[in-house]
């Protein structure tokens, strides 16, 4: 299985750059690409990291989704003067040509194909490639919005071509709508391309009217186009982790693609001049962390927008530090998506019921009447395309006041999100006859006839442990879990002969150790009580049998029935399990995978692999022992290899579909995150 991650530069790609005066244009200059490639050496990403060389384009490969004539019109600005230069430029909505944009437009196309080769020849298995000029807006015959060529639309074509994929996904996390893109695949079936964008009632440029929720695509592509329109700024991390959630992953795990490109703008961040948005930078690490489980971990980012340097730059950090397969820094804010947030969500879900089946149960129709109806654009009114020129040194001295006081937030912010990584990722208490069925590179902790861990034991199950085989295995437990909240090391694996007992005594010992929140999710026959009233303890329990009591704010039971047709987990993992679990943001995560436990291997792989997005990645996993066959499943996710391709997966059984929109029901007043509408 392929490792690692790719990252492709070369400055040379920053001598693209505006000649003339432009309020328009002169937000992209050189030092986005710079300032990122100095911050991650700054984080010592780049020497962690497969540098791949940067090649030029070939034309054959332009043209995969360009016109000739038009490559003949980029070709021509090599040699023109400056005045020719801006005519040039004229002839197009917000781009500039230099001498050198052919060049560098060529090297961003061959940056993009160079990862794309690295990650589908097994080389590596991820990367990003940091290219300028950026691509998702420009179309077969045009330069549009500071794009020449369409660099990922160039990607998914010659990945079709040379490597006969079938399905590809392109997620533009751009705050601006990515037509280029949009017009170049609408017909086709074999990409799905979704895009969040600021829309505001089509107010905003590109000022589309087919960049709105109800556009999906046409004929044979019908579905194939997601729009999320934004029409309000300043969408916090909930607002996209929410869309996420409920609508994008829904739709991928359906898709399977078999390789993710992601239109990686970063104008969507916090600071940035354009998007006006919220999000913080770790934000992009968790929607990166979601992006690894689909294709098998074959995953390609490709930098767009993104206009607030340091905003910009610490996003950039913090997706590749995900790539690389780092513990994710906790997501920061209140797990709360906004009316409006809502509103587009449900409008999108409802235009995409007739194609997807995940959406099919649900009772979907467009709203009409819109928390920001009163912004929408009347018939015949114009839009605003730009700042009014009399505004311009007004807007510019706000944008720069704002700019600072984001770089004084960022700076203190990323000191309190990162934090010293452990040496060691993840330490293992398993019988010796089970150690050849874990990966080679996981310490052993065998520190269970502690004298002073035996005590702890006796003290909480004194009728229970006669045994002392069952008390050093119940010592090793604390042992690992004491390495994990000292954050010695990030996650830890124990094999015990009694599970309820054991996760007992750890959310008993978690007290102990002050943590305040723990999520403890348990997959299979559960026998253990625990108090929950205080909201230090939260207990999912996933079983096959229904459960007499009734759930609770800090108590769930999810009767989930067997379905032999294919891999349908998805939706309650998406529609109940995670919502929930980051709305509660819990200090430490704990699976326990316990007797007659029904979700099979790569339903239990999955659930670990998602909810290392929570609690700095810090899980303990308990496994009865009559479940020893799953050791290694668990075991590999937790030491940061990529989970195993999980197929199409398909809808749930009609009483697990109940099931799921009966819990997002009653609970969502209690966890916002699992609103999906804004009725």
């Amino acid at each position: 299985m392929a490792s690692g991650t790719a990252l492709i530069y070369d400055d040379e790609m920053t001598s693209h750059r505006l000649l003339w005066e432009d309020p328009i244009c002169d937000i992209e200059i050189p030092e986005r690409l710079s300032s990122c490639y100095k911050n991650l050496k700054c984080y010592n990403l780049v020497e962690r990291c497969l540098s791949v060389p940067v090649r030029e384009g070939t034309e054959d490969e332009i043209t995969l989704v360009h016109s000739l004539d038009y490559l003949e019109v980029v070709k021509n600005t090599q040699k023109m003067s400056e005045e020719e230069l801006r005519k040039a430029s004229a002839n197009y909505d917000a781009v500039f040509f230099h001498p050198t944009t052919y060049r560098c437009a060529k090297l961003a196309v061959g940056a993009t194909l160079q990862l794309v080769d690295a990650v589908m020849s097994g080389t590596t298995r991820n990367g990003m490639a940091l290219v300028r000029p950026p691509g998702h807006h420009s179309q077969r015959d045009a330069a549009n919005g500071f794009c020449v060529f369409n660099n990922v639309a160039i990607a998914a074509k010659y990945t079709q071509r040379k490597y006969d994929v079938q399905r590809v996904l392109i997620v533009d996390w751009d705050v601006h709508h990515g037509q280029g893109i949009q017009y170049i695949f609408e017909e086709d079936p074999s990409v799905l391309y979704f895009s969040w964008h600021r829309f505001e009632h089509q107010r905003y440029w590109p000022s589309l009217r087919e960049s709105n929720y109800d556009v999906v695509g046409r004929g044979k592509g019908e579905g194939f186009n997601m729009n999320v329109p934004w029409n309000k700024i300043g969408m916090k991390n909930s607002d996209y982790l929410a869309v996420f959630l409920h609508v994008l992953l829904p739709v991928a795990f359906e898709f399977d693609p078999e390789l993710v490109l992601v239109s990686a703008g970063y104008d969507s961040g916090i600071g940035d001049p354009e998007g006006q948005m919220s999000a913080t930078p770790e934000c992009f690490a968790h929607l990166t962390h979601f992006l690894m489980h689909l294709a098998k971990g074959k995953l390609c980012v490709v930098l767009e927008g993104g206009y607030h340097l340091r905003s910009l730059s610490e996003s950039v950090c913090m997706t590749i530090k995900t790539l690389l397969g780092d513990p994710l820094p906790a997501l920061s804010g209140e797990m709360k998506p906004c009316l409006s947030a809502l509103e587009s969500m449900h409008d999108v879900r409802a235009a995409h019921k007739p194609y997807w089946k995940c959406f099919s149960y649900e009772d979907l129709t467009p709203l009409k009447d819109l928390s920001t109806k009163s912004c929408q654009l009347e018939e015949g009114e114009p839009v605003q395309t730009g700042i009014p020129l009399v505004n311009q040194q007004e807007a510019a001295k706000t944008n720069s006041d704002e700019a600072t006081k984001t770089d004084k937030f960022l700076e203190l912010h990323m000191k309190e999100i990162l934090s010293l990584e452990p040496a060691v990722r993840t330490v293992v208490a398993v019988a010796e006859g089970n150690a050849d069925l874990l990966p080679s590179f996981v310490q052993m902790e065998m520190n269970g006839d502690s004298e002073e861990l035996k005590a702890i034991v006796r003290a909480f199950a004194a009728e229970f442990v006669n045994v002392e085989k069952v008390l050093n295995v119940l010592g090793n437990m604390l042992a690992v879990l004491e390495k994990i909240v000292k954050k010695k090391v990030t996650s830890g694996l124990v094999v015990s002969p009694e599970a309820s007992l054991s996760s007992a005594l750890a959310l008993k010992h978690c007290r102990n150790l002050r943590l305040q929140k723990v999520l403890c999710i348990f997959v299979g026959d559960m026998d253990m009580n625990i108090d929950l009233d205080d909201g230090k303890a939260f207990l999912i329990n996933i079983c096959g049998k229904q459960s007499e009591q009734a759930n609770t704010k800090y108590s769930i039971s999810l009767n989930w029935k067997e379905d032999a047709e294919g891999s349908t987990f998805s939706s309650m993992l998406f529609g109940v399990i995670l919502p929930v679990a980051y709305s509660y943001q819990p200090d430490l995560v704990m699976i326990v995978v316990g007797s007659n436990q029904i979700l099979g291997t790569n339903g239990i792989s999955l659930l670990i692999s998602l909810l290392q997005g929570l609690a700095q990645s810090r899980i303990l996993a308990l496994i009865q022992d009559t479940e020893v066959q799953l050791l290694e499943d668990i075991a590999k996710p937790l030491t940061g290899d990529i989970t195993p391709c999980f197929g199409t997966c398909t809808p749930a059984l009609q009483e697990n579909i109940h099931m799921v929109k009966e819990l997002r029901k009653e609970l969502q007043q209690e966890w916002k995150m699992l609103q999906c509408s804004g009725k």
